[in-house]
């Protein structure tokens, strides 16, 4: 049975300002905005300052109880590995959040927690302590760490034999790529996922709460869109059973094709 965990406990990481860095702008603009209307400032400065408290405050609630980052998302969807059994990768783990929200949702099943951990990483989440030993404390914390191994590799050359996993999970991380890796990427997934295993794929959502609590600062993927995504994810060999949106999620649960465990070579001729 796996332990209760408490979501403070675990600390993946993320940049001060994904998850706070609203308050300092929040904090600054109300100070300037009393400043201001002490000393009548011109109504266009104050109306601009009221604007960034209203925008900042309400930025700052819609991340904490909207987004809430730093927390452990559920599944998207519950159809993902239904029977709850079977050898999940997770490609593109990271500091564990998808990697965790699988186990956590499916008790029973065993998962490889897979990043390159390269200099992007680091990028991202410092360099206070290895990213692998940032990933095993957080499975650890979770009390899943014993359903867990950590592969450091490329996800768009797989370390794998063909058909080696259940199901496959891939949550922000693809989009990192540009479009002809990501094609590899995709490809790989499907040659190491067994017919009819399901494929989990999560990007950041081109949603308008997204817009207005980041702006651009979130723009996975470019101006790739849901059309773009699906069209390349069937072009792997795979077929789309189900999509949705879910706070800054835009998903795609896809199965491999189950009349055929051949490997599709993708057509980088697509846009």
């Amino acid at each position: 049975m796996m332990t209760e965990f408490g979501a403070a406990s675990i600390d993946f990481a993320y940049p001060w300002w994904l998850g706070y860095g609203h308050l300092p702008v929040l904090m600054i603009a109300a100070c300037l905005l009393i400043v201001g209307s002490k000393r009548k400032w011109p109504t266009s400065v104050r109306f601009l300052l009221l604007s960034l408290v209203v925008w900042s405050g309400a930025a700052l609630l819609v991340e904490r109880f909207v987004f809430d980052i730093n927390g452990v998302p559920p599944l998207p969807t519950q159809t993902f590995l239904s029977s709850g059994l079977g050898r999940v990768l997770d490609i593109g783990a990271g500091t564990g959040r998808s990697s965790i929200m699988v186990l956590r949702s499916r008790p029973e099943a065993t998962l490889v927690a897979l990043d390159l951990f390269g200099h992007s990483f680091d990028e991202h989440f410092g360099h206070s302590e290895t990213p692998q030993q940032k990933l095993l404390a957080n499975l650890k914390t979770a009390g899943v760490d014993r359903r867990a191994t950590i592969t450091t590799a490329d996800m768009r050359k797989l370390p794998f034999e063909g058909a080696s996993f259940d199901a496959i999970v891939s949550a922000y991380a693809m989009d990192h790529l540009n479009r002809s890796g990501t094609d590899q990427a995709l490809a790989e997934a499907a040659r190491v996922l067994k017919p009819g295993g399901d494929f989990l794929l999560m990007l950041i959502a081109n949603e308008k709460w997204a817009k207005f609590t980041f702006g651009p600062l979130l723009s996975h993927g470019g101006f790739r869109g849901a059309t773009w995504w699906m069209a390349h994810v069937r072009q792997a060999g795979f077929q789309v059973n189900e999509q949705g949106t879910y706070p800054l999620t835009f998903y795609l649960l896809a199965r491999r094709n189950p009349l055929s465990a051949d490997f599709v070579k993708p057509d980088l001729s697509l846009p």
